[in-house]
């Protein structure tokens, strides 16, 4: 039996009936693209990821990258991948025409990249930090950079990265030390280390383009003093030769996992001169730097939901072909004269695999209206274009966590299905639940996702973000509520958006009297709750869909297609948005336990 690690008409289902994404082909931007086209484009990359990618996801983890004679080595099959997304625009497909692009929406781009990272989640970093690198450049940088980099970026003939992290400070980016001191000739000597750089160095690109951020000479402290510049591993002369411009592979950090999705630590100006060129203007370099951090954001939500896809049918398949003792009786016990039933007609193993299939289905609902959001901010103007910009700011810091959080549940889930067998390298559930642990780390910690959405998204323009989010959400719940299987989980929805402002009204007290440490403490937690809620109205949102396909009698899929959708919803419900009342609770209780908590208490 062929191992699945997605479901295209569940992708399908969602981006056509769910998210109505046919209406975006509609906009000018778009226009050149219809249906029958973007399904090609789909079968096209789930094709490449069947034949190039899924097939060398163990062995890249068995054979990962390594620091060899001041170089990184990664696995050999990168070359063909490379040399093919190169040639089917898989870098800039969502860019624009005229920067070399084919003008696809975001939200198919996300969708191609969620079925490449279900196949192969090693693969697709290197393709995205190249696009995101080369889409800083074309966005903020002159004329002569973008010549210089961009099409061989779209080539994927050149790899590119984004270089924030340094040794000291970490995620801390108002605490960075790596310089750039401006020259008469234009350029700026950088020096300084950066670590955790992803796709930093590997043999099958003839340069990288780093996309770092530094502090100009006698600039302002803290993040308001932090410039972006274009620095390639070789400087290009007027001929287009190249030659080194000393940016040092110090080392390869071997990982738990994603072991072959290179991660290096690089040295900038050590052994000669290291040049770089400023990217738009000095100083605003980390509000450049948010546009690629946020697409990363959303980047990294998606790997997580792709990763759980994964594992999720690969569980699926071992408990449709595991036998296993033996169903219960109508008295209660065990006929040891009956055959041994497979494991999924067990209770606990229908828990774990209806776990694993709300989280992923609802995890990438979640991507495609974020993309979706994305969309509609690009092709609209005014009020409309505000709406859609406050909407999917609020919602990317939970389109990171929930997929990474929840995805690990879920991954953590299927390995539990198959038992032993889960913890042994004989089966790909144990590389799975290492591969998704980083999720929850890479572009901000959860921490640092969940302060950026209590402290910052859900004030937004005085609340007008989480007010907008609000009108959405009650929109799909006026929908639901026109079918009578759906009415009560309208209402559960309804009393959760009631439950999220009281948990507001009673942490804002604590942000007005300027006890942000207190407001803030337990941000991870409403994180959690949050996000719950949220993919709470993404599943009553497909039942709507799936509901009103049964009543009329719609075949573009199966009656059992649609009822699984429904019977997945009532499910979330019952397990899922149950929680979000004990969360609810820790939110609004006084006590402060984590707050200037003496140090003594941890010995």
């Amino acid at each position: 039996m062929a191992h699945q690690y997605i479901n295209m008409e569940t992708l399908r289902f969602q981006l056509y009936v769910v998210h109505k994404f046919e209406e975006l082909l509609s906009e000018e931007r778009y226009n050149a693209y219809d249906k029958a086209s973007i399904d090609l484009l789909l079968d096209a990359v789930k094709t490449f990821s069947d034949k190039d990618l899924f097939p060398y996801i163990k062995e890249m983890d068995e054979k990962p990258a390594i620091f060899e004679n001041g170089k990184i080595i990664i696995h050999p099959q990168f070359k063909q991948i490379f040399k093919q997304a190169g040639e089917m625009d898989l870098i800039g497909g969502a860019f624009n025409e005229e920067d070399g692009g084919l003008q696809l929406p975001a939200t198919i781009f996300h969708a191609l990249n969620y079925i490449m990272e279900a196949a192969n989640n090693h693969v697709p970093g290197y393709l995205g930090l190249t696009s995101g690198a080369a889409n800083l450049i074309l966005s903020f940088g002159n004329e002569a950079l973008k010549k210089k980099y961009v099409p061989k970026m779209l080539e994927m003939k050149w790899g590119g990265t984004m270089c924030l992290t340094e040794p000291q400070a970490g995620s801390s980016l108002s605490d960075i030390k790596t310089t750039a001191q401006k020259t008469e000739k234009g350029h700026y000597r950088i020096n300084g280390q950066k670590i955790f750089i992803s796709s930093g160095d590997h043999q099958f690109a003839e340069n990288i383009v780093h996309l770092l951020l530094a502090r100009i000479e006698g600039a302002p402290a803290g993040t308001k003093g932090v410039s972006l510049f274009v620095v390639p591993k070789y400087r290009i002369d007027e001929s287009g030769a190249l030659a080194t411009n000393h940016v040092t592979t110090a080392g390869e950090f071997e990982k738990m996992g994603q072991r072959g999705y290179c991660t290096t630590h690089l040295v900038f100006g050590d052994n000669g001169e290291c040049q770089g060129w400023l990217v738009g203007e000095e100083n605003k370099g980390l509000s450049y730097m948010f546009q690629m951090m946020n697409e990363a954001r959303i980047g990294t939500g998606r790997m997580g939901a792709a990763i759980a896809s994964a594992a999720y049918f690969a569980s699926l398949q071992y408990a449709r072909e595991r036998p296993q003792g033996r169903k219960l009786t109508a008295s209660g016990k065990k006929d040891a004269e009956s055959g041994q039933t497979l494991i999924i007609n067990h209770p606990d193993v229908q828990r774990m695999l209806l776990l694993q299939k709300s989280i992923v289905e609802g995890a990438l609902s979640l991507i495609l209206q974020a993309s979706m959001y994305f969309d509609r901010e690009l092709t609209s103007e005014g009020e409309e274009k505000e709406k859609y910009n406050l909407l999917l700011e609020l919602l990317t810091p939970v389109v990171k966590t929930y997929p990474a959080e929840m995805g690990r549940v879920s991954v953590s889930n299927g390995l539990q299905v198959l038992g032993g067998y889960g913890y042994c390298q004989d089966f790909i559930l144990q590389q799975y639940y290492r591969d998704i642990r980083i999720i929850a780390i890479y572009e901000g910690t959860t921490g640092i996702q969940s302060i950026d959405l209590l402290g910052r998204k859900v004030g937004l323009k005085k609340g007008l973000a989480l007010e907008l989010l609000s009108r959405e959400i009650q929109q799909d719940i006026k929908r639901a509520n026109e079918y009578e299987e759906l009415n009560s989980y309208a209402n559960t929805l309804l009393e959760n958006l009631g439950l999220v402002q009281k948990v507001l009204a009673s942490l804002m007290p604590h942000a007005e009297s300027g006890n942000y440490e207190k407001y803030l403490a337990d941000a991870t937690v409403f994180m959690e709750m949050f996000g719950t809620i949220i993919v709470g109205w993404q599943w009553l949102k497909m039942a709507v869909e799936a509901k009103k396909a049964i009543e009329t009698e719609d075949r573009e899929f199966s009656k059992t297609f649609y009822e699984s959708k429904i019977h997945t919803m009532k499910f979330y419900y019952k397990y899922e948005m149950s929680k979000t009342k004990g969360l609810a609770k820790i939110l609004m209780d006084d006590n402060e336990l984590t707050v200037s908590t003496n140090q003594e208490i941890f010995d």
